[in-house]
């Protein structure tokens, strides 16, 4: 279960970013010169219903990764800057702390 709950984090981060990608170019399109709402129209709901599928990813990550209270608000907080899930989700695997097995990452330098 947390190896699979741990890969729908994964899966929510990407989306929600590729979503703010959709959502940002549906409002240049909205604003510009064509002044078409269509794209804000489709891709305001989609990214709006990632956003939240996100936040509750979080939380369940959180608590089965036992992340600290900091941690979990950061990954939070990054819903909301355009990409911020990316960079949190890159980071986060950097340093162990999405592994399913629960083990400790490997040592950056060789022990010898």
């Amino acid at each position: 279960m947390r190896e699979k709950v741990t890969r729908l984090f994964v899966a929510a981060a990407i989306a929600e970013a590729c979503s703010w990608l959709a959502l940002l170019a549906g409002m240049a399109v909205k604003y510009g010169p064509p002044g078409n709402e269509i794209g804000v129209q489709v891709f305001g709901p989609i990214h709006g219903a990632l956003f939240v599928a996100y936040g509750l990813l979080v939380l369940a990550v959180a608590r089965l990764h036992r992340w600290s209270l900091g941690v979990t608000l950061v990954a939070l907080v990054c819903a909301v800057p355009p990409f911020a899930t990316l960079v949190f989700e890159r980071w986060a695997a950097r340093r162990g702390m999405l592994r399913a097995d629960g083990a400790s990452p490997r040592p950056l330098t060789p022990v010898g």
